[in-house]
Order: structure tokens, then sequence, then C-alpha cells
């Protein structure tokens, strides 16, 4: 897809209407598959250590579980991807928004847990580089 870009009203309607659900359900899948990350970690590490004295269907169900949140986060990545919009931290829900500014380059910047659009930055700015729209 060609890179889209976005004024501050159109970017802040298809937030509302159509982006904001998926960034905030893939903060959640992450946000639950960190602790399941971390447990069958520790288990598939005590089991190659030990022999097996640890529960080897919990690592299976855990492996399970995780393959399928990481299937979901990539059907909501891709969605929100087809839109235009980059996804910069699946973590927290970071998104930009190509736009231009004084007639450069630049992205409207969101992230989950934000109310509107406010932020800013040039390509190479980053997330410490936002700066107030208004």
């Amino acid at each position: 897809m060609p890179d889209r870009h976005f004024t501050v009203d159109e970017a802040q309607l298809l937030l509302d209407q159509v982006i904001r659900p998926l960034a905030e359900r893939m903060v959640a899948i992450r946000t639950e598959a960190v602790p399941l990350e971390a447990r069958w970690r520790s288990i598939v590490l005590a089991i190659g250590s030990n022999g097996g004295s640890l529960d080897r269907e919990e690592a299976t169900d855990l492996r399970a579980a995780l393959e399928r949140a990481q299937a979901e986060v990539e059907e909501l990545l891709n969605e929100i991807i087809e839109h235009g919009v980059q996804v910069k931290d699946v973590d927290t829900g970071l998104l930009d928004f190509p736009t231009t500014m004084d007639g450069e380059e630049a992205l409207l910047c969101w992230r989950v847990g934000e109310g509107r659009i406010e932020f800013w930055h040039t390509i190479d700015g980053g997330f410490a580089g936002r700066t107030p729209l208004e």
C-alpha cells in the first residue's frame, strides 16, 4: 500500500471509528501474554535442566495460549497497517499517522490511553521528539 498521508482531522476520525479499539485490544493481549511468556520460559528451562518434574502439560497449554495470542496480535497489526497507520510499539499501542507539517514529512503520534491525537514529531524525532499540535 502506498504511504497514506492524513490531516489531523482524518487521523482522529480513523482513530475514533476504527483504530482505537484495535490498538486497545492489541495492548490488552500483550499485557495478558507477558506473564504467560515468563511462566512458559521458566517451565521450559526447568524441564530442560532437571528432566521433567514439572508439568509438561502446563507448558504445552501455555505455548498454545501464547500462539493464539500472537496470531490475534498479528491480525490486529495487519488491520491497523492496512489503514496506513504505523505501529511503533505493540506493548504500549504507540501509533504514528503519516502527515506533512510545514511541507515536510512528519508523523502524528498517538498512544493507547490518550484521548486524542495531540502530538506530532519529525520522521527521525520519534516519541522523544513529540511536539504538541497546538
